[in-house]
């Protein structure tokens, strides 16, 4: 990847990521729409559309109320569900000043508010930023990347997540899990009343097909949820990592923290949703290395060699 200049990736990954956060509510009202039309089918095998736009349109203010009060929940509690889901506490400044003094320097060399600063009591070395308004910016940091990484280092981090915060990038990362978790609560619950629902009984045979219907149509748009998410995340890497280097005028600290980071980065976690917001995330540390990788499909992240090479063009 060449650096362009940064205004330039902005504008380019900020009008990709708005179409991937578009396909979001598109594939879920597609989803709806799937499972509405294979069950107008009549018993000779014939499809109904006109019923199943009927039944589509009649169920769509019930599915757009249901995701509005899920955002909602998520709106004013994804911070403390974050938090729970890495252990973050907050970090006071008087037991680490030097933390507070980098991060309170970069705000200021670029004229933004300083955000709340966490520490994750983890000896690998990772960061994330986290929030979806300005009162709730976080930078979050592990025991370990603070003690191992030198002060330009560690500087070139928390530009890097600092980035992400004044690009929006956690904003728009954050309502992208929170679509997903929508479709991986719905495969969790269509498998639970699948296997243990019975299929005894008429009724409870046409429940268990139902269930199958919904379970194999919401696991077809939870896999394209997961596409779009990580494509969203793997482009904003590079835009956050060009920033940093120009935020701090040392693009070869970020290119060694990067280096110190790859070998022990692994910060376990209640969800692996949280995983892609670290600076630092692979296949390896989330269900996604079930896909094998698939010519990079399923990485939050781009290979963290590449993103050393892009720092280096600097």
């Amino acid at each position: 990847m060449k650096f362009v200049g940064i205004q330039k990736q902005i504008r380019r990954n900020n009008q990709k990521s708005i179409l991937l956060l578009i396909a979001f509510p598109l594939l879920i009202l597609a989803a709806v729409f799937a499972v509405v039309y294979f069950l107008s089918y009549d018993e000779y095998s014939n499809p109904n559309p006109d019923k199943a736009i009927d039944i589509f349109l009649g169920a769509v203010p019930f599915v757009t109320a249901v995701v509005l009060v899920w955002f909602l929940i998520a709106y004013f509690a994804h911070g403390k569900m974050i938090a729970l889901a890495t252990g973050a506490k907050t970090l006071e400044r008087k037991s680490n000043m030097r933390v507070y003094n980098l991060v309170e320097n970069l705000c200021m060399s670029v004229g933004m508010k300083m955000p709340k600063v966490q520490i994750i009591d983890s000896m690998a070395l990772n960061a994330y930023a986290s929030g979806l308004k300005e009162k709730d910016y976080t930078v979050t940091l592990t025991r370990g990347i603070i003690e191992t990484l030198d002060d330009d280092e560690l500087e070139g981090v928390i530009a890097h997540e600092l980035m992400h915060i004044r690009n929006k990038d956690v904003r728009l990362l954050v309502v992208s899990i929170i679509f997903v978790g929508i479709f991986a609560f719905v495969v969790q619950i269509a498998f639970r009343s699948f296997l243990y629902g019975g299929m005894g009984g008429r009724n409870n045979r046409d429940s268990g097909k139902l269930m199958i219907l919904i379970l194999v149509i919401s696991a077809v748009a939870y896999l394209f949820s997961l596409l779009f998410k990580f494509a969203l995340s793997r482009k904003r890497e590079y835009m956050a990592d060009s920033g940093a280097a120009e935020m701090t005028r040392k693009p070869w600290a970020l290119a060694s923290a990067l280096k110190k980071i790859a070998p022990n980065h692994h910060v376990e976690t209640k969800s692996e949703e949280v995983q892609q917001l670290f600076i630092e995330n692979t296949p390896k540390d989330t269900s996604a290395n079930l896909f094998g990788n698939i010519g990079g499909l399923f990485t939050t992240h781009p290979p963290i060699k590449k993103r050393i090479q892009f720092l280096e063009q600097f």
